[in-house]
């Protein structure tokens, strides 16, 4: 059930936009609410890759926070790919063209239903970029929630792993120095739940960058 907002009574309202309202209306908006300000919550959540499985939850709380300010949120979603799991194999060939397809996603919702701000979610290497470059060329005000980084999992010797260490160690065990066995076990310690990937790869080094450009939440 979505908040009441307070909002001019329906009989000030224009007759020519009631199919508009008509379909709101099927997706819970009422009377209280249809006038209030719609915030476009852009949520890249997907389970194809960690960066992203979480980005739901986030999306959620970001909604509560437009609905606590007096808006009204609706969320939607984008295409994403992942670099980290495309890499070695034809589909990196989709890899760039991805960050302009996120980027003409959000323009064509945000401006198709020409919404009055817009909060975007992401946290994979062509969604970094993708998702401010999608909010730049608007007349609304925007902002970008970076999903944060990867914790680290548990190496054979108890020491912290991550992506950076399965990819060390695919290289020790073509150059003989590891066996198969301990790729294994770093291989299943490397990515232990959501979050970007845990070194200074595109999506660490582009959250540094939006942050410094004030596009998206400090710290």
């Amino acid at each position: 059930m979505r908040p009441t907002v307070t909002v001019q009574p329906p009989h000030h309202r224009r007759p020519r936009p009631a199919p508009n309202r008509a379909m709101l209306r099927a997706v819970g908006f009422q009377d209280a609410i249809s006038a209030a300000p719609f915030i476009g919550v852009a949520s890249l959540f997907s389970d194809i890759t960690p960066c992203n499985a979480h980005l739901d939850r986030l999306a959620r709380k970001g909604c509560e926070g437009v609905y606590a300010g007096g808006g009204v949120p609706q969320i939607f979603g984008a295409p994403t790919a992942s670099d980290g799991i495309m890499m070695g194999h034809q589909g990196m060939r989709y890899s760039l063209v991805s960050r302009e397809v996120i980027a003409d996603s959000l323009e064509v919702v945000a401006g198709g239903m020409n919404h009055d701000g817009l909060l975007a979610f992401g946290g994979c290497d062509k969604n970094m970029p993708g998702l401010p470059h999608g909010n730049g060329p608007s007349q609304y005000p925007s902002i970008f929630v970076y999903g944060g980084s990867i914790l680290p999992g548990l190496g054979p010797d108890g020491e912290d792993v991550d992506i950076v260490s399965i990819f060390e160690a695919v290289g020790r065990r073509q150059a003989g120095t590891l066996d198969d066995k301990t790729v294994h076990k770093i291989e299943c310690e490397a990515c232990p739940g959501a979050g970007s990937c845990g070194g200074m790869y595109t999506a660490n080094t582009m959250s540094s960058a939006i942050e410094a450009l004030g596009m998206s939440l400090p710290y």
